[in-house]
């Protein structure tokens, strides 16, 4: 994999989807992130984030039902996909091994 084509947005986004699976679409997934990250978060970057996610084949969508509390639209859900999976346990990999190599004294003088 080549890590360079995940940012760090979309590495939070995917991660949001996996957690959120199956009810995982653009309102929800920002109000995920804003409450972990503790920021504002836009549903446009959002958005943007999710169809490049989907362009790279890390998400897949469909259209839900609707329903009246959105006016009768409906809902684009959106769900991992193996290549997505593999990537997340991919970067995972990455940062553990990177953590298991930071002398635990080095992350007390951090605290």
């Amino acid at each position: 994999m080549r890590r360079s084509d995940l940012g760090e947005f979309e590495e939070v986004v995917l991660l949001a989807v996996a957690a959120l699976s199956p009810t995982a679409y653009s309102v929800v997934i920002a109000e995920e992130l804003e409450q972990e990250i503790g920021n504002s978060v836009s549903t446009g970057a959002v958005h943007a984030a999710l169809q490049r996610l989907e362009q790279k084949g890390y998400l897949t969508s469909l259209l839900g039902e609707a329903t009246a509390e959105r006016g009768g639209r409906r809902k684009r859900l959106f769900t991992v996909t193996p290549l997505g999976g593999r990537v997340l346990g991919e970067v995972r990999a990455v940062r553990n091994r990177l953590w298991d190599r930071i002398v635990p004294q080095t992350i007390l003088k951090w605290s």
